[in-house]
């Protein structure tokens, strides 16, 4: 597993490092978030680590810049901003995870090793739902004629709604079970998240992708449609 950690402060950029190594994890660090936006854009990278407080390009910034230009890595924010807004704006823009500092590097890992676990093989890994395909290896997902690699959160929403079709869900639900938040901030991350996955499967034979519906000041569910348009 190849890591990118973009981070600043050097002690703990040290730690890391040296804790992921441990584990045997390859770790390429980047203390500028213009470097490590450069170096993301260029290669591969199975996971990476990105603190908010940069030079030159905050965290936010990468993060947003990466996800509008479509790279789905996994991105687990390592920050001091600890208070819910920034914690909500992260998880708006497409990240993936949340780890506030101080932390524990016991829990760092077992954050990065649970990221790791949701990119392995699932025992049923291709689930057609007509006329959807949804490939849980590469999270490829394909609609009449669309075709897109969602974000991890972007797959586990729709995954988590495609396991029960039919089943309302209410946003307070999604929150515990797909982003790990156990509270209702009154937040449209849910709704946000929702908006992408439509977006990314909006095609020319069918503009409208309708298998996600909405049910006002409720929730969502996944309802099964006919296979043509």
């Amino acid at each position: 597993m190849n890591i990118v950690l973009i981070e600043d402060e050097a002690s703990i950029a040290d730690y890391v490092c040296k804790s992921l190594k441990a584990k045997g994890y390859t770790v390429e660090h980047f203390s500028d978030g213009a470097e490590g936006l450069e170096r993301m854009r260029q290669g591969r990278a199975d996971l990476l680590i990105l603190d908010v407080v940069l030079p030159t390009i905050n965290g936010m910034e990468v993060l947003r810049t990466l996800r509008q230009e479509g790279k789905q890595t996994p991105i687990l924010i390592l920050s001091a901003k600890v208070d819910l807004p920034y914690r909500l704006e992260g998880f708006e823009l497409g990240a993936d995870d949340y780890l506030p500092k101080p932390f524990f590097v016991e829990e760092l890992l077992a954050r990065v090793q649970a990221i790791r676990k949701r990119e392995a093989l699932d025992p049923q890994r291709i689930v057609v739902h007509p006329p959807l395909t949804l490939d849980r290896v590469t999270r490829r997902a394909q609609w009449h004629g669309a075709s897109a690699v969602l974000s991890q959160r972007e797959f586990m929403l729709l995954d988590y709604l495609l396991r029960s079709p039919g089943q309302l869900f209410s946003r307070q639900k999604l929150l515990q079970d797909v982003w790990e938040i156990d509270f209702d901030p009154e937040t449209n991350v849910v709704d946000v998240c929702i908006k992408r996955i439509r977006t990314r499967l909006k095609s020319t034979n069918c503009p409208d992708f309708s298998l996600i519906e909405s049910i006002r000041g409720v929730g969502y569910r996944f309802k099964q449609v006919s296979a043509n348009p």
